[in-house]
């Protein structure tokens, strides 16, 4: 299962939030990095995946992608959700594969093609449509994505854990490449996800408390 370093930026710094209240997001000064600059961060840490948050351009107040695209380069692969509002939002470049949210990506999903879809959920609902992950996963299959990612916004930072007897109902709703982000809490977390199925996961928080072997982040995979 491939794991993945999550990173969120705003105003060129990365940030650390909790539970998607992105107003009280500040800088990371605590963890792996002595630098919350990102490509010093990234320098430290060397990841082989990585997913980014441009939480500016998500809200529409800026834009990070040169800084992007700097990032990009010292991985293999960097998942990027920059806020897509249609599909000419998608950003070009190497190792760069773009994360469409359903936050801000319309209700039209059909026009898209390529990329990861975010379901992008907060108190168990898919926003803005109100649908539960499962009945969102089940409608993925007929649109054109590389795959889907769960993200349960309200877990981000938390370490709340997971809950378990959920994942597999999540994984047989949709059987393409799926991946899981938010509350990941330890070793235990990551291993429930690989056994139910999934094909990645995205932590930060529970990296930086020591929780799950930077090792792991560095080669990128852990089960």
């Amino acid at each position: 299962m491939e794991l993945v370093l999550a990173m969120d930026l705003r105003q060129n710094l990365v940030v650390h939030g909790k539970s998607g209240k992105r107003e009280s997001y500040t800088p990371l000064d605590w963890g792996y990095s002595p630098t919350a600059e990102p490509p010093g961060y990234l320098d430290v840490v060397r990841p082989e995946f990585l997913y980014i948050a441009d939480l500016d351009r998500i809200e529409g107040t800026g834009s990070h992608d040169a800084v992007v695209r700097q990032c990009a380069e010292r991985v293999s692969r960097c998942y990027v959700d920059r806020g897509c509002r249609s599909p000419d939002d998608m950003l070009t470049g190497d190792h760069i594969k773009n994360v469409i949210g359903t936050e801000t990506a319309g209700g039209d999903l059909l026009r898209y093609s390529g990329g990861y879809l975010s379901l992008d959920v907060k108190e168990g609902r898919v926003i803005p449509s109100g649908k539960t992950p499962e009945a969102f996963l089940a409608d993925a299959r007929d649109w054109h994505f590389d795959g889907c990612i769960l993200l349960n916004l309200c877990a981000v930072g938390t370490e709340s854990g997971i809950e378990g007897a959920k994942l597999a109902t999540l994984r047989a709703a949709y059987d393409g490449r799926l991946f899981y982000g938010g509350g990941v809490a330890t070793v235990h977390d990551l291993e429930a996800i690989c056994a139910a199925g999934f094909d990645g996961a995205i932590i930060a928080t529970a990296l930086h408390r020591g929780a799950v072997p930077i090792e792991w982040i560095r080669r990128g995979t852990c089960c």
